[in-house]
């Protein structure tokens, strides 16, 4: 297959001084478990990765980053070479506004820490978008479908995986599949390696 897929997973780090940062629980299982699928199916596969415990799928390039700017670098530069980008990574959507460049003593905080919006790749990656195939993911504690579909339509994707957020830890992913068309396809809970498996399936059918 001459499919060439750009596929990001994990979290990012935003600092807040030299040890300490906000981020989020994503493991990275579900983006880790695509590249691997993907590579089964391609020989161009690119990994963006924040920091995660995981083995580097085998095969893959990788690309590690840490913070949401490291990974929108990352992301939109390789963006024109690929055909299908599948956006797993539960990027913060917010940095501190001020980094300390010492570590923050308890008896010298404030109390109030002030933030900033980070970059939003798959909006930007939306615009931009001239043939490529777009898969972004939703991870909700409510509204599921609801809030995911809206972020197609705002995001300008060809496909949205919505999932519960409890699942961003797990082995499993029990997730819904929207299409810019307007279908709704909604899976049973699998292991995170089966769901990645059908999403392909259903990337490839789009782009054939």
């Amino acid at each position: 297959m001459k499919l060439r897929f750009l596929i990001t997973a994990g979290p990012t780090r935003e600092f807040l001084d030299p040890i300490r940062f906000i981020s989020n629980r994503s493991s990275g299982k579900m983006g880790y478990a695509l590249a691997r699928a993907a590579r089964r199916l391609s020989a161009h596969v690119t990994l963006v990765s924040g920091p995660v415990t995981l083995n580097v799928p085998v095969g893959v390039d990788f690309v590690p980053v840490v913070t949401a700017q490291e990974m929108a670098d990352a992301v939109l530069s390789r963006f024109d070479e690929v055909d299908v980008v599948i956006m797993t990574a539960a990027v913060c959507d917010f940095r501190p506004r001020r980094v300390a460049a010492r570590k923050i003593k308890k008896t010298g905080f404030a109390g109030v820490l002030e933030l900033a919006p980070t970059v939003d790749i798959l909006a930007a990656l939306g615009k931009r978008k001239h043939g490529q195939l777009l898969v972004g993911f939703a991870a909700e504690t409510d509204a599921l479908e609801a809030n995911a579909r809206e972020k197609l339509r705002r995001k300008n994707l060809d496909l949205i995986v919505a999932n519960d957020a409890r699942a961003m830890e797990a082995d499993t992913n029990q997730v819904t599949l929207l299409y810019r068309d307007g279908r709704v396809e909604r899976l049973p809970e699998l292991p995170k390696t089966k769901v990645a498996q059908k999403i392909l399936r259903r990337v490839i059918a789009l782009r054939t």
